[in-house]
């Protein structure tokens, strides 16, 4: 398939790309590059072929899904200007 200068030029405003018309031709064989590349991988038989997401078989680290207050209130508190009663104290803004 062959892009010419006028749907790269309606691509390049479609994707908000300002491109100077002298390099509208670079950019039209740059797409039509990338279409025969396209064409190429779907000529290829993948029928039956499990999609993958790595070269090599692995397992993600798993723990449990617990849900925790995390032990952290009295280290994040300690860096609060003003804390009472366990929470972060801030000064009234509206009446």
């Amino acid at each position: 398939m062959s892009i010419d200068t006028q749907t790269a030029r309606r691509v390049a405003k479609l994707a908000r790309i300002q491109v100077e018309d002298d390099a509208l031709p670079a950019l039209a064989a740059e797409f039509s590059a990338i279409l025969g590349f396209i064409e190429q991988l779907n000529e290829v038989d993948v029928d039956g072929i499990e999609p993958m997401t790595s070269v090599t078989p692995q397992r993600l680290k798993r723990r449990d899904d617990v849900v925790t207050d995390g032990d952290q209130q009295p280290a994040v508190l300690k860096n609060a200007p003003d804390a009472r009663e366990g929470f972060f104290a801030v000064p009234k803004v509206v009446e």
